[in-house]
């Protein structure tokens, strides 16, 4: 199809599509559109062998063949050379409806209805009913269904391939998608997204282009199917010889009758299509439309993986079948790394993904013996960069990524990219197949000051690649460099960025060390810290009781326990109250004497209490110890210290991801490391600090913004002094007009 029809074909339904104006909003236009283009198609696809449908179906049924066998024998007959099942046995066209204008709504649901099983199903899920009766309440089905039958719009195949339409699908997808882009943003990545996307995803990968070969590629978050469409045109220009298979889930309806839409449209499959939710729901309700509650390709791997999962989506739907998972399945399973935050569960998306990747290649004498490997590329917001503390969900998913090799690269992307947020966002690369020289390494790519801006907005969108940005990010990441240069514009100017960095793996994991500091305390039996003992609730506890039901032990327990308060505050102030002990261990002998004397005996916790109310921190005071005579650690005075991991450690770290399995090994390996970081950085300031290795923890984080980070020097101070005292003849100048 020439790019002048094309156009002109996508301004002409445009056009029809204004006529909605009225009972619709712009950002509704897609709810009646985009399912009458896929009807029309349908239409006139099937229109030169409609009565041959109609005729066999007569006589297949009068001989007692249904179901099955008579799909596939009308679908045969419905369309000459079509792969995938299509055809409808109502006797309506697009042209006998408008016939019987008075009847056009419920002869629009029959037509509908006549439609094969899968083609039926996208008009379910796209709930068009809904829409063709507000259509007729409104007086606009006739006119939109006769708009289509103009002659200025032909969809026929004789007309337009089937490629060619789903090109004009897919552009018209976008369109009423960009119109509707609050709405429609969580499942419609803007297409030059996608682009770059897929680019970087087949840089590289040589085989992808032998003659003949197979390739799989998947999306667990399919939406409207762009990255998967993308990829199918990237490579059919590449290498139209190449079979390649696309599979993928979604659990949007309306989204997911979109992407059957184009695949049908095409001519292609779509059982590998799913409808239902990737992560799992458990204890799911039944439905009657087909909507499946787990993964839907459960035994599946996949060569190539694309995916825009939500940002900042709770999971909480799914959370329960996701624990049992991570639970019952551990490693076995998809999420045996960690579990996110509840309010995020984009990293469940990539961890699923990982576990669908083919077996790496290994190679032996030159010849691969192991797997064909899988690349992924996934968009993320800012949050799992780095979000959670070390040891954390989100953490251990990193460090489980980073120290099995699987990190590629990162690449930042402008702002205002998508529709429905503002926010930065950042494509991963994933992989278990790197070549040689990105073994080990992790690339991140700055690549947010490439872009332009739009010449008109679209709800947050305001940026945009353009193909030299694409090709431009495209270079730094198969170039592969450390400090890589590109210019791009700084505040308005062209100037020359280090834009690539490739960092080791080990460079992003460090150790979370806490430094503790002994407990000073003194102790005074003073009037003032006595009071404060009934604060505390060991102490009050004492005139406490459980027996409820009968109220005189009740009473009687209560009774004694306020005079057993009673008592220990006379003994503590029958003691000396200005004496000021800065020597525990004396000040407990003190106290020992005084309740021994007057006959009280106490617990360890009511003994706590007491020593917690009469005690104040001090500096000058003696280093409280324990029984066996060590420092015991102010838990007021704890701190803790990021330190990076050893230039020659190993990955992976003997540590297990439950934060405690190998706790002992990994401290084999960096106790003196911290030792070292602690008398460097912290012994000659506070020279009484020790490390408690116990609590030794592993994290990791990818602080991308810091490592492209340009210092800025402020202006000279001469300058701003001088700009403050122009601005102040400004402020002077206007207060004398308003005053003359």
């Amino acid at each position: 199809m020439q790019s002048t029809q094309h156009q002109n074909l996508v301004g002409f339904i445009w056009n029809i599509a204004n006529k909605l104006r009225g009972p619709y909003r712009p950002p509704q236009y897609r709810r009646v559109m985009l399912p009458l283009i896929v009807l029309r198609r349908f239409d006139l696809v099937l229109a030169e062998n409609k009565q041959k449908v109609l005729e066999e179906k007569k006589r297949l049924e009068e001989k007692g063949i249904t179901g099955p066998a008579l799909d596939k024998a009308l679908s045969r007959i419905a369309s000459e050379g079509r792969k995938q099942e299509l055809f409808n046995t109502s006797g309506f066209t697009f042209k006998k409806l408008l016939d019987d204008a008075p009847n056009i709504a419920g002869n629009l649901i029959a037509y509908i209805h006549g439609f094969s099983p899968r083609a039926r199903d996208i008009f379910d899920k796209f709930e068009f009913e809904t829409e063709i009766a507000k259509l007729d309440e409104a007086n606009r089905l006739f006119l939109i269904i006769k708009e289509f039958c103009s002659a200025e719009i032909n969809l026929s195949p004789k007309a337009i391939s089937n490629l060619q339409m789903g090109y004009l699908f897919e552009e018209l997808v976008r369109k009423f998608n960009e119109q509707a882009n609050e709405e429609a943003g969580d499942h419609f990545t803007p297409r030059e997204v996608i682009r770059l996307m897929v680019q970087l995803l087949f840089t590289g990968e040589k085989d992808v282009f032998k003659p003949g070969v197979y390739r799989s590629v998947y999306d667990p978050t399919a939406g409207t199917g762009g990255m998967l469409s993308e990829s199918e045109k990237y490579m059919a220009e590449k290498n139209p010889d190449a079979h390649i298979e696309l599979f993928g889930q979604e659990y949007n309806p309306e989204a997911y009758a979109i992407c059957c839409s184009d695949l049908l449209i095409k001519d292609e499959p779509i059982d590998n299509l799913i409808y239902g939710d990737t992560l799992g729901i458990k204890d799911a309700k039944n439905k009657t439309n087909g909507f499946v509650p787990h993964d839907g390709h459960p035994d599946k791997k996949f060569h190539y993986m694309l995916a825009n999962p939500p940002f900042g989506v709770e999971w909480k739907p799914e959370e329960d079948f996701v624990r049992d998972e991570y639970k019952d399945q551990g490693f076995s399973g998809r999420f045996g790394a960690g579990l996110p935050r509840i309010n995020d569960g984009s990293l469940l998306f990539l961890q699923h993904m990982i576990s669908k990747m083919h077996q790496p290649p290994r190679w032996v004498d030159g010849k691969n013996v192991g797997g064909d490997g899988s690349k992924i590329a996934i968009v993320f917001n800012g949050s799992p960069l780095f979000t959670g503390d070390a040891g954390s969900g989100e953490s251990n998913i990193r460090r489980w990524i980073i120290e099995n090799d699987l990190l590629d690269a990162v690449v930042a992307l402008p702002d205002q990219m998508f529709y429905n947020t503002g926010i930065y966002t950042y494509i991963w690369i994933v992989t278990n197949k790197k070549p040689k020289h990105r073994q080990g390494k992790v690339q991140l790519i700055d690549g947010t000051r490439h872009f332009k801006k739009m010449d008109k907005s679209l709800g947050n969108k305001r940026n945009e690649l353009s193909d030299g940005h694409i090709k431009e990010l495209v270079r730094l990441y198969a170039e592969h460099e450390h400090d890589a240069e590109s210019e791009v514009l700084i505040d308005g100017k062209p100037e020359r960025r280090v834009c690539s960095k490739v960092f080791d793996n080990r460079e992003f994991g460090f150790l979370k060390i806490t430094v503790e500091r002994p407990l000073r305390l003194n102790f005074r039996a003073s009037a003032e810290r006595i009071e404060r003992l009934s604060a505390q609730s060991a102490f009050a506890n004492l005139a406490s009781s459980k027996k409820r039901k009968d109220d005189a032990v009740y009473r009687a327990e209560i009774a004694a326990g306020e005079k057993t308060q009673a008592a220990i505050k006379a003994a503590l102030e029958r003691m000396n109250g200005e004496t000021l002990y800065r020597n525990r261990f004396e000040f407990e002998a003190v106290l020992d004497a005084a309740l021994k004397k007057a006959g009280i005996k106490i617990g360890a916790p009511v003994r706590k209490a007491i020593l917690a109310a009469l005690s104040e921190r001090d500096p000058e005071a003696d280093i409280c110890r324990d029984a066996k005579g060590n420092p015991e650690p102010d838990p007021e005075l704890r701190d803790t210290e990021i330190v990076p991991l050893p230039d020659d450690i190993t990955l992976p770290l003997p540590l297990g991801y439950d934060n405690e399995t190998g706790h002992d090994k990994l401290l084999e390996l960096v106790r003196d490391h911290c030792e070292d970081y602690l008398k460097a950085e912290v012994l000659p300031h506070v020279p009484d600090a020790w490390i408690d290795h116990d609590k030794t923890k592993v994290g990791y984080e990818i602080p991308l913004t810091r490592h492209f980070y340009v210092y800025q020097p402020p202006r000279p101070l001469e300058v701003i002094a001088a700009e403050i005292s122009q601005l102040e003849k400004e402020i002077v100048g206007m207060l004398r007009e308003v005053t003359a």
